[in-house]
């Protein structure tokens, strides 16, 4: 077993206590186990690959790409609106870069449902129904997009078909959020969590609200998580594993054992395959596109989903993260506009137009879907501390690559950006997009752990608008 520590930071749902959790050497590594199924197809695959970023904490969608400059001051709030790439479409000022990318893009204006947490549970699974849950995953939770994406087949044998960057979500606040795991598919499905050690340069003026930039880069795990385990200790073992197999075999095998042996094996493949090590080689990048993304973690983290991709995973999801007092990702509840404007908005305005623009340099964009979104938006009304509260009943969602129709706005909220005025979308909806675009039929199932069949999109439909 392994013992893994976060630092001790809480984002506002209320969780300070430091945890210390334990999770199986393999399962570190997440998706070993070989898929049980064929894909179950419907209609050709627009996209091969996803990369999600999730914004976590929730972030104010009327001062990013909702933006209502006629409200009241304490609506509409301290930014500016600018033109885009899109004729008629204003975003934020704070993000000029984005802003010119906007053509290539849909944009939903009116992602809505009742899930009122910092869980990223319904952005990766689609599930936004039961109580909200500040803590604790459970084997009962619904499985990821990754993991459906695992189940079903996808996904090649010497990679992991998905992977959660810079760290499990919840690493910095000691806790584990539910949503990027395998659910009631059970722990095999879980995915490849990368590791992260966070640098800052400066101390922050005020815990969480005064934001510091963390630097560094992902690093894949396994051999240094594995206490005094090195890649010839490992070959050894494995070659150890081949001989006692060897007599293994002279009296015949349970199904269970031949289960645990494909498992053990593709665990081997994936710690010592060259194609997942060298995606995380960040130096293997020329100076000049490591810049463009910006020295910072997330920055990094989205180079490495580029990368990652190129390698064969399906899923990547790069996930904003509460690094204990020098920040807390986009839940603003206090300094809103100072965080956006110091911090959020820079780094999302460098690393999201260079992946954007990497991808297409490389003819990848066509079959990648990059999705931009967090688990909810944040209040109308500026509250006394400058801050904009939890507001699960509107928010965005960007999707840019594979099988999206370009410069489409899709959604309208009312005059205060509220609620929806026109064409809710459900987080279902959306996940049930992903599908349709990855080539699987959203009104598929897998069995819970009873064997009941459970929808994968949640009752969510794909949004026929926005797809080409």
């Amino acid at each position: 077993m392994i013992r893994v520590l976060g630092s001790g930071g809480r984002t506002c749902d209320g969780v300070s206590r430091r945890e210390v959790l334990r999770a199986g050497g393999l399962t570190l590594l997440g998706g070993l186990s070989l898929p049980a199924y064929a894909a179950a197809a419907k209609g050709p695959a627009r996209a091969r690959s996803v990369i999600l970023v999730n914004l976590l904490g929730g972030p104010a969608h009327l001062d990013m790409f909702d933006m209502k400059p006629d409200a009241p001051s304490d609506i509409r709030g301290e930014f500016k609106p600018i033109g885009t790439s899109l004729p008629g479409l204003q975003i934020c000022e704070h993000m000029p870069r984005i802003a010119r990318t906007m053509h290539l893009s849909a944009l939903v204006r009116t992602v809505t449902h009742g899930y009122d947490s910092h869980n990223p549970l319904n952005v990766l699974t689609g599930f936004s129904g039961g109580e909200a849950r500040a803590v604790n995953i459970s084997p009962d939770d619904p499985p990821s997009m990754g993991a459906v994406c695992q189940w079903f087949g996808m996904g090649r044998p010497d990679v992991p078909v998905h992977a959660v960057l810079p760290c499990y979500p919840g690493w910095g606040e000691t806790i584990r959020r539910p949503g990027p795991y395998g659910g009631f598919l059970g722990p095999q499905y879980d995915p490849l969590f990368s590791l992260c050690e966070p640098k800052f340069g400066r101390e922050p003026s005020r815990p969480y609200y005064d934001p510091v930039r963390p630097v560094g880069r992902p690093r894949l795990p396994g051999l240094e998580a594995l206490p005094g385990l090195t890649v010839d200790r490992l070959s050894r073992r494995r070659d150890l594993l081949h001989q006692v197999d060897a007599e293994r075999a002279r009296f015949g095998r349970s199904r269970e054992m031949a289960g645990l042996q494909s498992w053990q094996q593709r665990a081997f493949d994936i710690l010592t395959s060259g194609r997942v090590r060298n995606a995380f080689d960040l130096d293997r990048e020329p100076a000049g596109t490591r810049e463009r993304y910006g020295d910072n973690l997330y920055g990094a983290s989205m180079l490495t989903a580029r990368r990652l991709i190129e390698a064969g995973v399906v899923f990547v999801t790069v996930s904003w993260e509460v690094f204990g007092k020098n920040g807390h990702a986009f839940d603003t509840h206090e300094n809103n506009f100072g965080m956006l404007k110091s911090e959020n908005l820079p780094i999302l305005d460098q690393a999201y137009p260079a992946l954007i623009q990497d991808l297409q340099e490389r003819g990848m964009l066509e079959e990648t879907v990059v999705v931009v979104m967090g688990e909810m938006g944040r209040s109308p009304r500026v509250n006394k501390l400058a801050g904009r509260d939890h507001w699960p009943q509107c928010g965005f969602a960007l999707l840019t690559g594979g099988g999206i129709r370009r410069g489409t706005v899709h959604g309208r909220s009312d005059a205060i950006g509220a609620y929806p005025d026109e064409d809710p979308v459900t987080p279902g909806d959306l996940v049930a997009t992903v599908y349709r675009l990855l080539g699987l039929d959203p009104e598929a199932t897998v069995p819970d752990r009873t064997g009941r069949p459970t929808p994968i999109s949640h009752g969510g439909s794909p949004i026929r608008p926005i797809l080409a």
